[in-house]
């Protein structure tokens, strides 16, 4: 009795119980117990029978058959070679529809379809699957449930199957540029999704507020998929390559204008394409946006007409259009992203003060983008020789810039790397140690003039 008592004790602490005793059986509610211990343990050979036992017995009786067994299967597949491990891989895919029969609420469509296919995918010589086959698996999977298929590794897989089966002429040019399109602004959805969390935390931080140890701990999980979704952005990109260059881009959107002039999602795509490939002298850019603009005015088309009038050397034309493109925008993640390209342009052209005006409005926008801060930086770093009157004082100029540098990976992971190789490199540029102790100033406030207007603290030696 008293053992009886204890394993029920322990069954509701560590929350496997269902709430529906009816359904519950004793030698199930033991078994389950003795499995998941061993899993914790990570002793999943051990986990393995009666672990079988309940999913055969009971498969209903808890969602901790289909959390741990997705363990206990991974370990086997990682274990087996040749018909054994087929046979896992294969008993991990039924697994998953089990899972999904029931207990449909916890088992989210496109993410364990795109896991279904993450698995084939990993496994596909050995089970002997082709490109066509697991790209179909994950167009399937992504069109099932878009919302839910979201894990990074996943996305760039698909693209890259896509990829692979254009270079086999098995897909054509459009639809190469049409998925990348799809894939990218899901990486985009996903990015502003974990961004805006984040966000609110960096902002209570900012505010003088300590995190709570779950806001800590939230914090790291958003971190860590941003810095993910960053990555696969860059290999996206690089993977896709210059297949979409000028010379490809300027045909196909030609041929297939007057097909969708009218078409404001393709008008948006191909201009933004276009734009971001450099393709912006070819007269069908102009095309392009004038159709767009006119079609469906936007932050957007606004933001392109402003490209237009820097080509054609109308600076504050373009300044206006970029105005008007803030101004249209509704959703703050996607006007801080306009906010930084403009400061981008003027970054360019040499108007730093003026740049740094709006990397500051993105950033209020979306502080979790260190990416400003390292811009605003180098346009400090870059203006050293001309914003201090002494030697001593335009040196002092590159610790302004460290400053801001490190800012970037304070509120953003995926600068962690660009901030400290900045931040190292300014330092090595300002005074030194030995020049503040000789020069008697350790401690000093020294103003910086010209467009930079702030002051910096000699470090106290």
């Amino acid at each position: 009795m008293k053992t009886k008592i204890t394993l029920l004790f322990t069954l509701l602490f560590i929350g496997l119980i269902n709430i529906g005793y009816a359904q519950q059986d004793e030698e199930c509610m033991t078994k389950l117990s003795i499995f998941h211990e061993y899993v914790k343990a990570k002793n999943y050979d051990a986990a393995y029978e009666p672990w079988m036992a309940v999913r055969n017995k009971c498969p209903k009786f808890n969602n901790a058959i289909y959390i741990d067994g997705e363990k206990i299967l991974d370990h086997k597949i990682e274990k087996s070679s040749g018909a054994d491990k087929i046979n896992y891989i294969n008993d991990l895919l039924k697994l998953w529809e089990e899972r999904a029969l029931h207990f449909a609420s916890k088992t989210k469509k496109g993410e364990y379809a795109a896991k279904a296919c993450q698995l084939m995918y990993d496994n596909r010589k050995v089970l002997n699957k082709t490109e066509e086959e697991l790209y179909e698996c994950f167009d399937v999977a992504y069109k099932l449930d878009k919302a839910t298929f979201t894990n990074p590794k996943s996305l760039y897989t698909y693209f890259s199957l896509m990829v692979d089966l254009y270079d086999a002429k098995k897909k054509p040019a459009k639809d190469l540029f049409n998925k990348y399109d799809d894939v990218v602004e899901k990486v985009e959805e996903e990015v502003k999704n974990y961004s805006e969390k984040l966000n609110r935390l960096i902002e209570k931080e900012d505010a003088g507020t300590e995190l709570t140890k779950k806001e800590d701990r939230y914090k790291k999980y958003y971190e860590s998929y941003l810095k993910a979704y960053d990555q696969i952005s860059g290999s996206i990109d690089q993977k896709l390559g210059d297949r979409a260059n000028c010379e490809n881009l300027i045909p196909l959107y030609k041929k297939d204008f007057e097909e969708n002039k009218n078409n404001a999602v393709w008008l948006q795509r191909a201009a933004g394409k276009m734009s971001e490939k450099e393709c912006t002298d070819d007269p069908l850019f102009f095309q392009l946006v004038n159709a767009y603009h006119e079609l469906s005015p936007s932050a957007n088309s606004a933001y392109y007409l402003g490209i237009l009038k820097d080509k054609e050397g109308k600076s504050s034309e373009a300044i206006k259009f970029y105005e008007q493109a803030i101004g249209l925008e509704t959703d703050n993640f996607k006007k801080a992203k306009l906010y930084n390209r403009i400061a981008l342009k003027l970054k360019a052209r040499h108007n730093y003060g003026k740049a740094r005006n709006y990397f500051r409005q993105a950033l209020k926008l979306n502080p979790s983008n260190g990416r400003p801060y390292l811009s605003i930086a180098a346009m400090y770093a870059a203006s050293a020789n001309n914003c201090g009157d002494t030697n001593f004082n335009k040196r002092a100029v590159y610790w302004l810039a460290a400053d801001e540098a490190r800012n970037a990976a304070r509120v953003d992971p995926t600068q962690k790397k660009n901030s400290a190789k900045s931040v190292a490199n300014y330092l090595a540029k300002a005074p030194q140690k030995s020049e503040i102790f000789s020069s008697g100033r350790s401690g000093e406030v020294i103003k910086i003039g010209c467009w930079i207007g702030a002051s910096v603290t000699v470090p106290k030696i």
